[in-house]
């Protein structure tokens, strides 16, 4: 295969748009605040006129990797097809936010490389995995414990944590709005 070169590139869509393309990739364990905190990072950098897309792991689950399952080959896939993707959006000359626990260092690694350096900012939303139980609206962990869930991060599988986030943010006893106030402040020298 060749790769068909485009007249319309990446820079003259970002142009169009006035807007730096870029993916926030946000990780950490189920239950950290991962899609809230995505979800209002869009909603207020939509606000301010930028062109923006969310992914978040149960909606692309239902689609493009609904016949992935959770063992780590399928996991490892799962994420590569996400960084893909988001390559292809940010190519487009949008903003993507990400919500995947995405739980193996080299997956997230591989998907900087992937969309590329200087386009990848990863957030780490660090919130410890007993105040994630706390907040386990779905269960999941309790089911995990019991042995009911394989593969569970935090639980029957690891979650490595990233060495050198751009961002690391802990949301216990912090309100979405302090939260993403934070966020928001960190990210803008990335967009």
């Amino acid at each position: 295969m060749i790769w068909q070169n485009m007249d319309i590139t990446r820079d003259l869509r970002a142009n169009q748009k006035t807007q730096k393309p870029v993916t926030i990739w946000f990780t950490g364990l189920s239950g950290s605040g991962k899609s809230t905190l995505s979800n209002e990072i869009e909603k207020r950098l939509f606000a301010e006129g930028k062109h923006t897309m969310s992914l978040d792991g149960d909606n692309v689950r239902m689609g493009l990797n609904k016949n992935l399952g959770f063992k780590e080959q399928d996991r490892i896939e799962n994420i590569r097809r996400v960084a893909e993707v988001c390559k292809l959006m940010n190519d487009a000359g949008l903003i993507v936010m990400t919500s995947f626990i995405s739980p193996f260092r080299s997956d997230r690694l591989n998907s900087r490389e992937i969309i590329g350096e200087g386009n990848f900012v990863e957030v780490y939303v660090s919130t410890p995995i007993d105040e994630c139980e706390k907040r386990d609206v779905k269960g999941l962990y309790k089911k995990a414990r019991a042995g009911e869930i394989p593969n569970f991060s935090g639980i029957s599988s690891p979650y490595e944590e990233p060495q050198n986030p751009e961002i690391t943010i802990d949301t216990t006893g912090k309100s979405i709005e302090e939260a993403a106030d934070y966020v928001m402040e960190k990210i803008r020298p990335y967009l």
